[in-house]
Protein backbone atom coordinates (compact mmCIF):
# COMPACT_ATOMS: atom_id res chain seq x y z
CA UNK A 1 0.00 0.00 0.00
CA UNK A 2 2.84 2.40 0.79
CA UNK A 3 4.34 1.80 -2.60
CA UNK A 4 1.09 2.67 -4.36
CA UNK A 5 0.75 5.93 -2.43
CA UNK A 6 4.34 6.87 -3.23
CA UNK A 7 3.99 6.11 -6.92
CA UNK A 8 0.67 7.95 -7.16
CA UNK A 9 2.22 10.93 -5.42
CA UNK A 10 5.14 10.87 -7.89
CA UNK A 11 2.73 10.53 -10.81
CA UNK A 12 0.67 13.46 -9.49
CA UNK A 13 3.81 15.63 -9.16
CA UNK A 14 4.92 14.76 -12.70
CA UNK A 15 1.49 15.65 -14.07
CA UNK A 16 1.46 18.94 -12.16
CA UNK A 17 4.97 19.76 -13.40
CA UNK A 18 4.07 18.94 -17.00
CA UNK A 19 0.88 21.00 -16.87
CA UNK A 20 2.49 24.00 -15.14
CA UNK A 21 5.76 23.89 -17.17
CA UNK A 22 4.73 26.76 -19.50
CA UNK A 23 4.02 28.97 -16.49
CA UNK A 24 7.41 28.23 -14.90
CA UNK A 25 9.14 28.67 -18.26
CA UNK A 26 7.46 32.06 -18.69
CA UNK A 27 8.43 33.17 -15.18
CA UNK A 28 12.08 32.19 -15.71
CA UNK A 29 12.09 33.91 -19.11
CA UNK A 30 10.59 37.08 -17.64
CA UNK A 31 13.18 37.16 -14.85
CA UNK A 32 15.96 36.65 -17.38
CA UNK A 33 14.56 39.47 -19.52
CA UNK A 34 14.33 41.72 -16.48
CA UNK A 35 17.96 41.00 -15.55
CA UNK A 36 19.18 41.68 -19.09
CA UNK A 37 17.10 44.86 -19.23
CA UNK A 38 18.60 46.13 -15.98
CA UNK A 39 22.10 45.46 -17.29
CA UNK A 40 21.15 47.45 -20.40
CA UNK A 41 19.92 50.32 -18.25
CA UNK A 42 23.20 50.36 -16.32
CA UNK A 43 25.22 50.36 -19.55
CA UNK A 44 23.02 53.19 -20.87
CA UNK A 45 23.55 55.28 -17.75
CA UNK A 46 27.31 54.76 -17.99
CA UNK A 47 27.19 55.82 -21.65
CA UNK A 48 25.20 58.95 -20.82
CA UNK A 49 27.63 59.93 -18.05
CA UNK A 50 30.59 59.38 -20.39
CA UNK A 51 28.95 61.53 -23.07
CA UNK A 52 28.20 64.21 -20.51
CA UNK A 53 31.82 64.30 -19.35
CA UNK A 54 33.11 64.51 -22.94
CA UNK A 55 30.60 67.25 -23.69
CA UNK A 56 31.60 69.26 -20.64
CA UNK A 57 35.27 68.95 -21.54
CA UNK A 58 34.59 69.98 -25.15
CA UNK A 59 32.24 72.87 -24.30
CA UNK A 60 34.88 75.56 -23.59
CA UNK A 61 36.76 74.67 -26.78
CA UNK A 62 33.55 74.80 -28.79
CA UNK A 63 32.69 78.20 -27.33
CA UNK A 64 36.14 79.60 -28.05
CA UNK A 65 36.91 78.06 -31.44
CA UNK A 66 33.39 77.67 -32.73
CA UNK A 67 31.17 74.67 -33.13
CA UNK A 68 29.69 75.44 -36.49
CA UNK A 69 27.15 78.01 -37.49
CA UNK A 70 24.52 78.38 -34.80
CA UNK A 71 22.19 80.35 -37.08
CA UNK A 72 22.11 77.95 -40.04
CA UNK A 73 18.46 77.12 -39.58
CA UNK A 74 17.12 80.61 -39.17
CA UNK A 75 15.52 82.75 -41.83
CA UNK A 76 16.84 86.06 -40.57
CA UNK A 77 20.32 87.51 -40.77
CA UNK A 78 22.32 88.31 -37.64
CA UNK A 79 24.93 90.79 -38.91
CA UNK A 80 27.27 90.97 -35.90
CA UNK A 81 27.74 87.28 -35.08
CA UNK A 82 28.84 85.96 -38.47
CA UNK A 83 32.20 84.81 -37.16
CA UNK A 84 30.60 81.53 -36.03
CA UNK A 85 33.05 81.18 -33.21
CA UNK A 86 33.35 82.38 -29.68
CA UNK A 87 36.15 84.88 -30.14
CA UNK A 88 33.75 87.82 -30.35
CA UNK A 89 31.75 86.63 -27.34
CA UNK A 90 34.96 85.95 -25.39
CA UNK A 91 36.24 89.42 -26.32
CA UNK A 92 33.00 91.01 -25.08
CA UNK A 93 33.25 89.09 -21.80
CA UNK A 94 36.87 90.19 -21.30
CA UNK A 95 35.95 93.82 -22.04
CA UNK A 96 33.07 93.63 -19.56
CA UNK A 97 35.39 92.21 -16.88
CA UNK A 98 37.94 94.98 -17.51
CA UNK A 99 35.25 97.67 -17.24
CA UNK A 100 33.91 96.19 -13.99
CA UNK A 101 37.42 95.97 -12.53
CA UNK A 102 38.20 99.60 -13.44
CA UNK A 103 34.97 100.78 -11.76
CA UNK A 104 35.96 98.90 -8.58
CA UNK A 105 39.37 100.57 -8.52
CA UNK A 106 38.01 104.08 -9.13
Amino acid sequence: MARSTSSSYTLLMVIILVITFPIWFAIVGALFGLAVGLVGVIIGIIGVLFGLMVGLIALPFELIFGGGSWDDHTNFDVPFFHTNNGFVILLLIVIAIIIVQKRKIA
